[in-house]
């Protein structure tokens, strides 16, 4: 995996560079008036009211401008994100990223029969088949890490985090940012292991995490 890791890294680091330049023009009352657009997808205050569609309150501002442009560019495949991309400029796709990145994410609840499966997948890993922590990219508390290309995951919507990682073990969600990363470790999780994962993430509240 390392030497696959690589050349993701570097590409991201080019592309985090460009991003954290455009951010530091962003403007976030205009990314608020650009967002109206948004509103009927994620949600008013960032947070979707549709189980397959991603909250967008709290994610890191570069995260989304990058996310942003492979759907411009047509390297994320989503026939509705590429309309909406499409007509975006660098400046209002930087305007929304720190908008939404200043909005407060909802978190949900995990399941209780779910709970110790989900975390233990997220603390610990598979190592039996090779699958890593995902606290080692996307951190204990799922806030993940600014400027790597890993997101936020604290509070997603379960069937949107199950349908990604659906995706990445396809390898339709693949070629761009970390996406190779995840195709190789969603190719070793079974349904059930996306599932615990995707409802203990949906529930892990940062601030709690320290009392687990």
């Amino acid at each position: 995996m390392i030497a696959k890791l690589i050349p993701a890294l570097v590409a991201l680091l080019a592309l985090s560079s460009t991003a954290s330049a455009q951010l530091e023009n962003a403007d976030p009352m205009r990314g608020e008036s650009a967002a109206m657009v948004c509103a009927a997808c994620h949600g008013a205050d960032g947070n979707s009211a549709i189980p397959n569609y991603p909250n967008l309150a709290g994610q890191h501002a570069d995260y989304i401008y990058e996310q942003l442009q492979f759907y411009k560019s047509g390297e994320r495949a989503n026939a509705i994100m590429l309309g909406q991309a499409a007509g975006l400029d660098e400046q209002t796709m930087a305007d929304l990223a720190a908008y939404y990145a200043t909005l407060e994410s909802e978190i949900g609840e995990t399941p209780e029969e779910l709970l110790a499966t989900g975390r233990a997948i997220y603390m610990g890993g598979i190592a039996e088949k090779g699958v890593p922590a995902c606290v080692s990219c996307h951190g204990p508390g799922g806030m993940g890490i600014p400027s790597t290309g890993y997101p936020r995951l604290s509070g997603q919507k379960t069937q949107y985090t199950i349908e990604q990682l659906q995706l990445y073990r396809s390898g339709e969600r693949s070629g761009y940012g970390q996406a190779e990363v995840m195709n190789d470790i969603a190719s070793n999780l079974t349904d059930e292991e996306m599932q615990a994962v995707a409802n203990y993430v949906r529930g892990l509240y940062p601030a709690d995490v320290a009392a687990q």
